[in-house]
């Protein structure tokens, strides 16, 4: 009997293991997947690319380019430079990695550094086509930051630069930004979104504050070294021009960020801030700065967008306490009052403290700790909670009894 292989072979029909293998394509070099020069260094040669926006572009609803009023950012950083300084002289700066343990064995392989030059904010990527190329790349990112004073990051004082650093001085190349002013936008975005937002990562960040949605293009960062590490085994750029629009991306909404951040702080009543609780992360950087009149006219204002009853309880005692340090003790004694009404425990208390402290009234301040103590015995509070509570309010109570004659 025939088999089938043979009834195939009588058809005319080859088997697959006889056919040609076809052949793999063609590995693609860094500079025909992305735009770039070859630059010559005296440490050797460097791939760039290199592209430019117009002032017209938006990255979201956000423009890269903006007055960048500095004035609050300098002082949150306690550094008066970046006040002083034009946004000309800041570099923003991302790097993409080999790993993220920061070691003498991680290699910043793409460098992304981007700064403001006749109305166009100038993008630069400065790529390692082979680990012995570092010292050219190191040195060509030089020549791009020799202009600057100031350098603009997200996470870049705890990860980028120390980074970088490591790399000039294992090279034993000078580092070039030794010295710099330094915004790194991560811990001021913490700051001011850290209550309405779940995260505070850069993409989050450009798709809920920019309201930017990045391309298909997009890799995500997590598969970045693993992309490097397989180009550098085939030597097939082609995956890599995701990375490249990553990281473009990266830099670009830090210079969006940082101008719409800089513009809030400078004036946060312009209709850029929407959000009750964007108020009072405003108003409590303005408090820890000793702004107090701005921080009291911001916590206002959050609590007139309304808020959720858990973040009302906290503003309007961050705004309380914030008036009595002022000496406004009749604005601070209407919002006690309106939160003592929404059931919150500290109200009552402070209320009490005026009317036995301020206006000597002890049978009214033992009203306000005897309603102080009921609050506490119905609040959902753990036990230990609901003890601190009715133990202070208890000590409150016989001593306001003695002064009553009670």
């Amino acid at each position: 009997m025939s088999s089938l292989a043979d009834k195939l072979k009588a058809l005319g029909v080859k088997s697959t293991s006889s056919l040609p293998t076809p052949p793999k394509p063609a590995s693609q070099s860094i500079d025909s997947v992305v735009p770039g020069d070859f630059v010559s260094t005296p440490l050797g040669e460097a791939f760039v690319a290199e592209q430019a926006y117009d002032s017209n572009y938006l990255h979201g609803r956000f423009s890269p380019f903006s007055s960048f009023p500095l004035s609050i950012i300098s002082q949150w950083t306690n550094d008066p430079r970046i006040n002083q300084l034009p946004i000309t002289k800041f570099a923003f700066l991302d790097t993409e990695t080999s790993g993220v343990s920061g070691g003498t064995g991680t290699y910043a392989f793409l460098v992304g550094a981007a700064r403001f030059v006749d109305d166009k904010f100038v993008l630069k990527q400065f790529f390692l086509r082979d680990p012995a190329e570092e010292p050219a790349m190191l040195e060509a990112l030089i020549h791009f930051l020799a202009p600057c004073e100031g350098l603009v990051t997200f996470n870049g004082k705890a990860f980028d630069a120390p980074l970088l650093v490591t790399r000039y001085s294992l090279h034993r190349i000078p580092v070039p930004f030794k010295g710099y002013a330094h915004i790194d936008l991560l811990p001021l975005a913490r700051r001011l979104w850290r209550d309405r937002l779940p995260s505070r990562a850069l993409k989050y960040l450009e798709e809920h504050v920019m309201g930017f949605t990045r391309s298909s293009d997009e890799v995500p960062g997590y598969e970045i070294p693993w992309l490097y590490f397989d180009y550098l085994r085939t030597g097939d750029a082609r995956p890599l021009g995701g990375v490249f629009y990553h990281n473009a991306m990266d830099v670009v909404a830090m210079a969006a960020l940082l101008g719409h951040v800089s513009e809030i702080l400078a004036n946060p009543y312009d209709g850029r801030v929407e959000h009750g609780l964007d108020f009072i992360a405003l108003g409590k950087l303005f408090e820890d700065l000793g702004h107090w009149e701005e921080a009291a006219r911001l916590f206002e204002r959050g609590l007139e967008l309304g808020l959720e009853e858990a973040d009302f309880g906290v503003a309007v005692k961050r705004i309380s306490i914030l008036q009595k340090k002022r000496g406004d003790l009749g604005r601070a004694v209407e919002l006690w009052k309106t939160a003592a009404k929404k059931g919150h425990i500290y109200a009552h208390i402070e209320l009490a403290k005026y009317y036995e402290h301020t206006l000597r009234d002890a049978k009214t301040s033992i009203k306000w700790a005897k309603s102080a103590r009921t609050e506490a015995e119905k609040a959902d509070l753990p036990a230990y909670v609901r003890n601190h509570w009715l133990n202070e309010i208890d000590h409150r109570l016989e001593r306001l009894a003695r002064k009553a004659g009670l």
